[in-house]
């Protein structure tokens, strides 16, 4: 058990529901967790820039395995097809949809590739004496848009649906891209951003200011500088994230517009011996269960249908109790939107079924498989609906509670 020196007991404030907090100091492996909200102020699983390099530096090694190398192959009609991430990204763009291939490209070869670079950077500007505060503010956003783990499940449903049709394979990709997709999860699980603030801009917080706040960015709290900025990442500090509700219910409604044709127009075109298939995201579904895939059919339902209606009515029904001051369990009300947070990137899983899908079945043999109107019209809502769940000041929640005293 750590000890705590009560001398040296100091005063933060929670950066979700602003809550001011006696804490102890912040020790390695220590969890400390805000007893208003039960949001972690220091989750005790920060790892050292060296370690955190060195897991960097492996994938970089392995991204041109897992990105060139074949993922998986099929034999078709005598002839041997590889499936690999950049291929499926290049047929999308030529296809003539450049926006849902950049869509596809970013969350599965270039926010990934970002972190590692990114952690790299950090090593080296410090030896450099170069800025890191930029490196630092775009990590804070690579969480959720790096999705290897989604892509692999996505590989496993197109090679799934291709056995009804050919001889699959494994690929020599596969081993690097699985590798990767597990080093990325340690890598997100072992990083500590408010631990690298602390360490690489030490700066001593001053929560009982007359204008204190704290910044979202960092998480540091005390009085803006001359210029109205964070003293420690030089970002505009302002007392709520400036239209944060307008902004959300702005991506929200747009998600909510874009579904429509998603979800009605086809969003994968099959050719069979001739014969033209089209499917929309409920039709494919229905495809899955009668040919006896039922798990992958719960899951492609779960991610393409429940998930993005899930997650707009959640915060569609927090968007109201913020704005009519309600005083339902604020507790529970964060809880769901942690729970709309993690589910929402799983909605990718489509795009990236399609992408794979396009790789293995070619246009020049009596198989085709080309994607459809409606994925442009889900991709984007999926991103929308991520960005609304970013945008949203979580401390709203809790600013009809008024004014707490601070909490040991």
């Amino acid at each position: 058990m750590t000890h705590i020196n009560h001398t040296a007991m100091n005063l933060q404030r929670c950066c979700h529901c602003n809550q001011k907090i006696v804490t102890p100091p912040f020790q390695p492996r220590q969890v400390i967790v805000c007893p208003r909200c039960s949001s972690q102020l220091n989750d005790g699983r920060s790892w050292s820039l060296r370690r955190l390099a060195l897991l960097s530096i492996t994938l970089l090694l392995l991204a041109p395995i897992a990105f060139w190398q074949p993922l998986i192959s099929i034999h078709l009609f005598g002839t041997q097809i590889n499936a690999n991430v950049l291929d499926g990204v290049r047929l999308i763009s030529e296809q003539g949809d450049p926006f849902t291939a950049s869509i596809v490209a970013f969350c599965a070869i270039a926010a990934p590739l970002l972190l590692p670079i990114s952690i790299l950077s950090l090593v080296l500007a410090r030896y450099l004496a170069i800025n890191m505060r930029p490196i630092l503010l775009m990590m804070k956003h690579l969480k959720e848009w790096v999705m290897l783990d989604v892509y692999l499940v996505g590989l496993g449903i197109a090679a799934i649906k291709m056995q009804d049709y050919a001889t699959v394979y494994v690929g020599h990709g596969l081993i690097a891209f699985s590798t990767m997709s597990v080093i990325s999860i340690i890598i997100l699980i072992h990083i500590n951003l408010d631990e690298l603030w602390r360490r690489l801009y030490p700066l001593e917080e001053n929560t009982d200011a007359p204008h204190a706040e704290t910044c979202l960015a960092c998480h540091f709290t005390g009085e803006p500088n001359k210029k109205g900025k964070c003293q420690r990442c030089h970002r505009p500090l302002h007392h709520r994230e400036p239209l944060s509700l307008q902004k959300t219910w702005a991506a929200l409604i747009a998600a909510m517009v874009l579904l429509i044709p998603a979800n009605l127009l086809p969003i994968s075109t099959f050719y069979l011996n001739g014969r033209r298939l089209e499917d929309t995201i409920y039709s494919g579904v229905v495809s899955l269960i009668d040919s006896g895939n039922w798990p992958i059919a719960i899951i492609v339902f779960i991610a393409s249908i429940l998930v993005p209606f899930v997650k707009i009515i959640i915060m569609i029904l927090l968007l109201f109790s913020i704005q009519f001051k309600s005083h339902t369990d604020p507790v529970l009300r964060m809880k769901l939107l942690k729970f709309v947070s993690w589910i929402g990137r799983w909605s990718m899983l489509d795009l990236f079924v399609i992408a794979l899908m396009m790789t293995l079945v070619n246009r020049d043999m009596l198989m085709s498989f080309t994607m459809g109107p409606a994925a442009l019209y889900f991709g984007t809502a999926v991103i929308l609906t991520i960005l609304a769940v970013e945008w949203l000041d979580s401390r709203l929640i809790w600013d009809s509670y008024g004014k707490s005293k601070p909490s040991k």
